[in-house]
């Protein structure tokens, strides 16, 4: 799989430490959410998110208002091997 900037990004930040969750509403919205460890959240594209959880790179508990995503052990693989090619 090729990954975007952005996926890319969502990866290295769930490793580093930042939460990763999907926002309800009643009316069946969802906003997705990477929040800092010191407290900011930032918005991320569905279609990332989406991309990242089709290839098994990452899952979420399904809680609904607010499920929290992590990296699965594709993943962390992935990761990996994207950290390695850098060096």
């Amino acid at each position: 799989m090729r990954l975007t900037s952005a996926q890319k990004n969502i990866l290295a930040a769930i490793a580093s430490g930042h939460f990763l969750k999907a926002h309800r509403d009643v009316d069946g919205g969802k906003v997705y959410k990477l929040h800092s460890l010191e407290g900011e959240a930032q918005t991320v594209a569905p279609a990332d998110v989406e991309a990242l959880c089709e290839h098994g790179l990452i899952d979420s508990n399904k809680k609904f208002p607010a499920a929290t995503f992590w990296l699965t052990e594709e993943g962390k693989a992935m990761l990996a091997t994207l950290r390695n090619t850098q060096q």
